[in-house]
């Protein structure tokens, strides 16, 4: 992992491209997303955090001293003895102060075209929903740019919109009971905190342990929701080096956790980058494994969406998706 050197972002335009050829090849119909407008955002987003996604970066480009992306030089603490909350919205209305309170990482750099790229990423989680909504047993969302790293207010981890959270809220409402599946190398740690406090809807985690990966600060096994939501999260860290048994045994545990949720609807939020030639990937990941999990997954005979998470070596996430996608529509009803 590098520190502190700059070098061209892994997540970039390529992976749409690369999977979006590789799902058509498998057999998957693609479809353009319809916008469904901001209700379904702005349900799980705060309408301050949306309205700075939205505007901050003509306000930053209007400096004459501006660079090139919105990017925070400063970030005030929320904890006990500041003036500020922990819920609370920034007094100030400086977009360089404001990209302190909402950006929680450099990995969410804003430029000309990110809320473009980020509303239509969530658009495509929507147009999925409701396609389950309507009937279908089954959707691919593409998502990018990807999103369980995004908060109700923040921006972390190259996600900014939370689609996995904004498409299970919307299922949660309209179709049922809902649960979160997450097998993203990385935790959730945005998908967690939005429902830790909810049990209509489970989060359950695999992911390399944060006690030395990112996001480093949440995703341990001691965290399992709060309030209403005690019980209704579930995190299984593995361990750098783990494969294919340790992944798929962890799986094999969400999946569990799925049935005794008695879960009506299924959100996978899927992530390639365990896969052991991932440039981000500590764990040992095969591309079988993955087919594995398309078959554990699809043997629950719920109506499913997928989310594409993360996966940021395009041979390995186009193996590792095909395989998937594969197994899964094989075992899966009426797929």
């Amino acid at each position: 992992m590098l520190l502190g050197k700059l070098c061209a972002p892994v997540e970039n335009p390529d992976r749409l491209d690369a999977l979006a050829r590789k799902l058509i090849e498998a057999g998957l119909k693609q479809t353009a997303p319809i916008d469904h407008g901001r209700d379904a955002i702005d349900a799980v987003h705060s309408a301050d955090y949306v309205e700075f996604l939205a505007s901050s970066y003509e306000r930053w480009a209007a400096n004459p001293k501006a660079g090139p992306e919105v990017l925070p030089n400063t970030h005030p603490y929320r904890g006990r003895g500041s003036a500020l909350a922990p819920s609370a919205k920034p007094r100030c209305s400086v977009v360089n102060a404001e990209a302190g309170w909402y950006i929680g990482d450099l990995n969410c750099a804003i430029g000309a075209g990110t809320w473009g790229a980020v509303y239509e990423s969530a658009q495509a989680a929507l147009s999925a929903a409701h396609a389950i909504i309507d009937g279908a047993p089954a959707a691919f969302a593409l998502c990018r740019p990807p999103g369980h790293h995004a908060f109700a207010d923040r921006a972390s981890g190259f996600c900014f919109f939370n689609n996995a959270a904004i498409a299970a809220d919307l299922m949660a409402q309209r179709a049922g009971r809902a649960a979160i599946l997450d097998f993203d190398t990385h935790h959730g740690d945005g998908t967690q905190a939005i429902f830790y406090g909810r049990r209509d809807v489970l989060f359950a985690s695999v992911h390399t342990d944060p006690t030395t990966y990112y996001p480093y600060f949440s995703g341990f096994a001691d965290e399992r929701g709060e309030g209403d939501g005690l019980g209704a999260n579930l995190n299984v860290p593995l361990a750098p080096g783990s494969g294919d048994d340790a992944f798929l045994e962890a799986c094999g545990m969400l999946v569990e956790a799925v049935r005794t949720h008695r879960a009506e609807v299924l959100v996978v939020s899927a992530g390639w980058d365990a896969h052991r030639d991932d440039p981000l990937s500590v764990l040992e990941v095969s591309t079988e494994a993955f087919a594995r999990i398309g078959e554990l997954l699809a043997d629950l005979q719920l109506p499913t969406l997928i989310v594409q998470e993360g996966g940021y070596s395009l041979e390995a996430s186009e193996q590792a998706a095909a395989a998937f996608v594969g197994a899964f529509c094989s075992r899966h009803k009426s797929t």
